[in-house]
């Protein structure tokens, strides 16, 4: 059995069920769907960036009512947001399974959207879902659901949809504990054995996916393995014929895996010669005719046509934002997480976390404890781990640093507060959108300054920490020097801190943190540290109900 990408596919294609399984077109029309709540110019680009114009290609609009309609009661209200962002271009195809594209989405892969189309009923198409600002890619899935189905004329079985959005979620879940490869890994394997084999019996649904995590090595807990062989079960009772999704299957778990299956059923050369015949005319491809310069450099990105891609862009590094495995978001279910890549124990993913960290020491010490885990239980199945103890690694100190901020500490107003505040930081410091948009309440709001990735997160540690330190420590040591502009201590406090941080004023005494961070900050233009000083004082007078524009304009200048 062939192991392909699995692990990416599974959570875009439930909300991409949006096709026929057997249209009837000449390669089909094709679709863009755009975000509702993007700009004029940000749609200008998505255009750009999917290398068509408007008459080229038929252009739908996807509001989050459109989202909610093919999520609600499957994802978590937290996941599917507020705002549509993300972007979808769709292209039906006779033949050639299905080939995914992404860019700038960080909790879904092109393997993820495969797989779960498959699972929904399409059986060949191509895909570009993007946004042209890093986000998860929840609205995507929307978009291309109802791209295939305008595009193609026809629509998906209900049921087949439904458990297209399950396979999503029990993915995610299990991706955010042992990471996206492994967890595609599991449950496409899984799922390629049910749908080829005929199994419907829960206790062999059971046997084959114990089997499968074990000879891949991932630890997998018992709870999500019940969570799987659920999904399976429903699965088999529908009327899949193997050869349909066998191409797309195959490709997805050679991508997740690495391995490609010599055995005589493969569609090797079968699916090559194909994929020649299909796309003849490369310019008719959607997937390898993006203008990538378009979204700038850093963007993550992911192809099941290129899989080294995830690596090198980062796509593949492993999320883990709350106790559900399901990341946390406000709009467009975007999230963006420091801590993501610490907890996976098995090989691929210690590579991944090499690939992040640029640490080979890191890779090693968490193969090692991989191997050592992977022989620890009764059912051969190492016991799934949704420990920190994996921060001895370099990102891990990074965890350490944050598991100092012990909100429990803290009053229920001033953690309030403290939240609300790591929300607009990351959102306005590392240009994430959804947490922009839950810290202000404001669909309008955008970050003001462009950070390269590794300043943003020194300088939001930074902020951070100082605020998180006045609300722990009190404000007893403050001593007021009669340049307060504030009626607040904690804000005057703050002020001071921030001024010295972005260098607005220099006469204020730095910790050697803020030293640090400063330092970073020197290549970036006073003009922009002014501006992050202003809006970052701006916004924590709102939380404390302090009305300063005027005053931050003069501290500003």
């Amino acid at each position: 059995m062939k192991k392909r990408n699995m692990i990416a596919a599974l959570l875009c294609s439930a909300c991409l069920v949006a096709g026929s399984v057997n249209p009837v077109f000449a390669d089909a029309s094709k679709v863009v769907t755009l975000g509702a709540d993007l700009t004029d110019a940000q749609k200008q680009t998505m255009m750009k960036y999917f290398n068509v114009s408007s008459d080229q290609v038929q252009v739908m609009t996807i509001t989050n009512e459109d989202e909610h309609k093919h999520l609600d009661n499957i994802a978590p209200q937290s996941q599917i947001g507020s705002r549509t962002l993300s972007c979808a271009y769709v292209k039906p195809t006779q033949s050639g399974g299905i080939k995914v594209r992404t860019a700038n989405l960080n909790w879904v892969t092109g393997n993820m959207i495969a797989t779960t189309l498959s699972t929904s009923g399409v059986k060949n198409c191509e895909v570009v879902a993007a946004c042209p600002m890093e986000v998860s890619g929840t609205g995507a899935l929307t978009g291309i659901q109802m791209a295939y189905e305008k595009a193609s004329g026809e629509k998906l079985d209900e049921t087949k949809t439904k458990l297209a959005n399950q396979e999503i979620v029990t993915t995610g879940e299990l991706a955010d504990k042992v990471g996206k490869n492994e967890a595609t890994t599991v449950v496409n394997q899984s799922k390629m054995d049910v749908i080829q084999n005929g199994v419907q019996n829960a206790d062999e649904i059971q046997n084959i996916v114990i089997n499968v995590a074990e000879q891949n090595n991932i630890s997998v807990s018992q709870d999500d393995i019940d969570r799987i062989v659920s999904l399976l079960k429903q699965i088999s009772q529908q009327d899949y014929n193997y050869d349909d999704v066998k191409e797309t299957l195959e490709q997805v778990d050679a991508n997740t895996t690495g391995q490609t299956s010599s055995s005589d059923d493969t569609l090797d050369g079968e699916s090559s010669d194909e994929t020649v015949d299909v796309d003849a005319d490369s310019s008719d491809d959607i997937v390898n005719n993006v203008n990538d310069s378009i979204l700038g450099d850093d963007v993550i990105q992911s192809s099941t046509e290129d899989p080294g891609l995830e690596e090198e862009t980062g796509a593949d590094s492993q999320d883990t934002s709350n106790e559900t495995g399901i990341p946390d978001a406000t709009d467009d279910g975007t999230y963006s997480n420091e801590e993501s890549s610490d907890e996976s124990s098995t090989d691929e993913s210690a590579s991944d976390e090499s690939s992040t960290d640029e640490s080979a020491s890191d890779e090693n010490s968490t193969d090692e404890s991989a191997s050592d885990e992977a022989a620890s239980d009764e059912t051969g199945i190492p016991e799934a781990t949704e420990d920190t103890e994996s921060s001895e690694s370099t990102e891990g100190s990074d965890q350490a640093d944050s598991a100092e901020n012990d909100t429990s500490v803290l009053s229920e107003e001033a953690k309030n507060n403290y939240d609300k505040f790591v929300l607009f930081v990351k959102g306005e410091y590392e240009g994430d959108a959804d947490s922009l948009l839950a810290a202000t309440e404001d669909t309008e709001a955008v970050a003001t300054v462009t950070l390269d990735e590794q300043t943003a997160k020194s300088v939001a540690e930074t902020v951070e920490k100082d605020y998180y330190d006045i609300l722990k420590d009190g404000t007893e040591s403050y001593e007021a020097d009669g340049t307060e502009k504030y009626q607040s201590t904690e804000l005057n406090m703050m002020d001071q801190k921030l001024k010295k941080l972005f260098s607005i004023d220099s006469s204020q005494e730095a910790t050697e943190a803020t030293d640090v961070t400063a330092a970073i900050l020197a290549d970036v233009p006073q003009e922009d540290k002014q501006t992050l000083y202003k809006e970052t004082m701006k916004y924590l007078a709102g939380l404390y109900g302090e009305n300063t524009d005027s005053s931050e304009e003069s501290a500003a200048e």
